[in-house]
Parts: structure tokens; C-alpha cells; sequence
């Protein structure tokens, strides 16, 4: 008998098996054909098909902020976004297959694709690591986003959503190198970023999240944290500022003392900070030149330091957010680890753009003089942690500059 006159319930069976590309192929042979594939008002055909990709089931997913998606699931434009995406980053050429305007959506595809993923009870729960992040490290792992950060194609708004991306995935290949951390660098340490309209950290003047600065940021501190000689070949790194540790964290029983605790501020954290010495800090930005002379970060004797203290903190204080009303403000304190007196006050609140922003301030016995402000990468949380930057809280134009 030929396929196309078996029972379309036979038909809808069989290419389940098959590839999403195949089926769009086996839908241009007859009418028959596409008729079953494209023509029914039911959806069983596509939400079959859909679970039988790696990926995770749209239906056990939430957002980042702890939210499930919106039902019911448009099973047939959501496998077919994400193969488009696949499409896209697996050819040898993408450019010339995308078409006018579509990279903001292939951006958004696969930032959907991290950022709508099952909640791990634990934190180190391996076997809860989301499938939708293990697509899409296989995916980026072939040199996407470093095609995109070295073209001038790109617009501003798609700069943004490639930073983003690129600070979830972690290191690129292109990252192991020596010029690209000279890059970061520059950025970094670049006094002009840091002012009263950002925040002096890593936002847009809008209080949005600029992830342009917070990929910088990241690339620095990765590099303390992963040894990468120049041109090494890797496949994924995986280490705790990676795609792997993005996954929200949702515990199945919360004491009752800590329900309102919803950014997961009680209890011991880390804080890893970075700096280089001031005086080539002050080196750097001399003058009034547009573009900073970098070589600075070449030269052989440039040192940068990264330093690691355990803080335990606690909410003290819990402040209405009239902009979110279920996600009020934490006021928290802490108190450093021995040997260090540090101590820190300061805020965790929801951005503009529903980001967790963390801000506070820090100093030996209670006397703050250091000035911090970030954002919480990944779902509420997430092992990633918090990424921003630090200068002292007087905002002079002498400060040090760290991350």
C-alpha cells in the first residue's frame, strides 16, 4: 500500500519517528499529505511530535520568575521556531539563509528555550538538569554567538539579546583568547561606563539590565575561574558561570519563616570579587580620548586579582513594591566570615525589564565604603548567583573600578 493512502492516524504515527524536517518534506509530496500534516484542527500530530525531541515538555516548564507558560501550548509554531533556529545555527554559512529581521527571533527562540525550563528542587540535582539547556549548549557550542559578536550587521538591539545569550552559555571559544579578554577588560575598567544614569553597574537608563556590560563582566571573572590557554579547542565548559546553573530552583518545602524569602536570600553565600591595581586603573582613563588606549591589558606585568569570602545573610525588613506587588523588596544584612569584620546592608528588588537586581554596601565593622550593584543571572535561585559590579560608595572619579 502506498503511505499516503494509510489511515492519516497511521500516518500521524509513523512521523512521530521522524525528523520535524522530514516531516515538512513528507508534507510537499500531496495534498494527502499536507492536509494531515498542516490541515487538522487537532494538535495531537504536533504535540507528539514536539515531546519527541530533546526537549523538555513545555507543560513542566516556568519562567525564570517562577511562572508557568501560558496555556494551552502552540505545539505547531513552537517546534517550528526552535528547528528554524536549529536550521540557522547549523549551517555553514548563517547569514546567507536568515532572512531580513529574523535574527531577533532566533535570539528570542533560544533565550525562550533557557529561560522556560522545569525547576530543580536542589541545587545540585544533576538529575534535574533541564534538557532545554543541554539543546541549547549543543547548539550554541558551534560558534554562533561568536559569528554574531564579530560581525557590524548587527543592530543595537541585537547586540543586547547576543550578550544576554552569551552571558547565560558561559565561554565561547573565541573568549580562550588573548585579545578578547583585552577587550573585556577595556570595558570593564572604563570609568565612562560607570555613572549616576546606569546605576554605576551593568543597567541601561530605562533600569533595564544592559547585558553588553554584564557579558563583559562575566568574561573577566570567567577567566579566574577557567583555565584556557590561547586557541585551546574545547567543546563546553562547564563551570558554575555556565548554561548548567541558570535552572531556577523552586525547594519543595520552604519553612514558613522564610516564604516571603522569594529571592532565596537567607543563608551562606560567596563573594568572589575582582580588581587590578589602581594605578593602572587610573592609567587606563587618563586623558579625554574616545577610545582608551588598551594595550595596557597586553603588557606583561599587568596583574588582576580575584579574592573569594563567605557571607551569611538574612532579610531584616520586607518593603511593598507598588510596581511588584508580589515581589516586594528585601532589605538584608550580613556578616562576613572570619577573619574579615566586613559587614553588608542592602536591597534586592525587581528591574523594569524583570530582572532581580541586588544592591549593597560593605565594610570593615559596619563603616561601608565599598558600593555593589548586580543582577541575578538565571531563575530565582539559580547557583549562577549574582554577577554586577563595585566602586566605592562616594561615586568620585577616582574610585576603583572592580567586578
Amino acid at each position: 500500500m502506498e503511505f499516503s493512502r494509510l489511515p492519516p492516524e497511521i500516518v500521524e504515527e509513523i512521523l512521530v519517528y521522524c525528523d520535524p524536517i522530514d516531516v515538512a518534506q513528507v508534507a510537499a509530496t500531496c495534498s494527502a499529505m499536507r492536509d494531515i500534516i498542516y490541515g487538522s484542527e487537532d494538535s495531537k500530530l504536533w504535540r507528539e511530535l514536539y515531546l519527541a525531541q530533546p526537549f523538555d515538555d513545555p507543560r513542566d516548564c516556568v519562567s525564570q520568575g517562577g511562572q508557568p507558560r501560558p496555556h494551552p501550548i502552540p505545539w505547531k509554531s513552537e517546534l517550528q521556531r526552535i528547528i528554524r533556529a536549529r536550521i540557522v545555527v547549523c549551517s555553514e554559512n548563517p547569514w546567507s539563509i536568515l532572512k531580513s529581521g529574523e535574527l531577533v527571533d532566533i535570539l528570542n527562540t533560544f533565550l525562550d528555550m533557557v529561560c522556560y525550563v522545569p525547576p530543580r528542587t536542589l541545587n545540585d540535582s544533576i538529575e534535574e538538569l533541564s534538557s532545554n539547556l543541554l539543546w541549547v549548549a549543543a547548539m550554541l557550542r558551534l560558534g554562533f554567538i561568536d559569528l554574531l559578536e564579530a560581525s557590524t550587521l548587527v543592530t543595537e538591539g541585537e547586540q543586547q539579546l547576543t550578550a544576554r545569550l552569551h552571558t547565560y552559555y558561559g565561554l565561547t571559544k573565541v573568549d580562550g583568547k588573548r585579545m578578547a579578554r583585552v577587550k573585556s577588560r577595556a570595558y570593564v575598567y572604563d570609568m565612562r561606563n560607570y555613572h549616576p544614569d546606569n546605576k554605576y553597574g551593568p543597567f541601561l537608563s530605562d533600569g533595564g539590565v544592559d547585558w553588553v556590560h554584564m557579558q563583559a563582566l562575566h568574561h573577566v571573572v570567567s577567566m579566574h575561574m577557567v583555565s584556557l590557554m590561547e586557541d585551546e579547542e574545547f567543546e563546553f565548559a562547564v563551570f558554575p558561570l555556565s548554561l548548567p546553573y541558570t535552572q531556577i530552583v523552586i525547594p519543595r518545602e520552604v519553612p514558613d519563616e522564610e516564604k516571603d524569602d522569594w529571592a532565596g536570600v537567607n543563608g551562606v553565600w560567596a563573594v568572589s570579587f575582582c580588581f587590578c591595581d589602581h594605578r593602572d586603573l587610573l592609567r587606563f582613563n587618563e586623558g579625554n580620548a574616545t577610545t582608551l588606549d588598551t594595550s595596557i591589558f597586553e603588557e606583561e606585568d599587568f596583574r588582576e586579582v580575584c579574592r573569594s569570602l563567605n557571607v551569611t545573610l538574612s532579610v531584616r525588613r520586607i518593603e511593598p513594591d507598588p510596581e511588584h506587588p508580589s515581589r516586594p523588596i528585601l532589605h538584608f544584612f550580613g556578616e562576613m566570615h572570619q577573619p574579615s569584620t566586613s559587614t553588608m546592608t542592602g536591597t534586592v528588588r525587581m528591574t523594569p525589564d524583570n530582572e532581580v537586581e541586588w544592591k549593597f554596601v560593605s565594610g570593615d565593622e559596619g563603616d561601608a565604603i565599598w558600593s555593589s550593584i548586580g543582577v541575578q543571572v538565571g531563575g530565582l535561585r539559580s547557583s549562577f548567583g549574582i554577577l554586577g559590579a563595585w566602586t566605592t560608595i562616594f561615586h568620585e572619579g577616582g574610585d576603583p573600578v572592580g567586578e
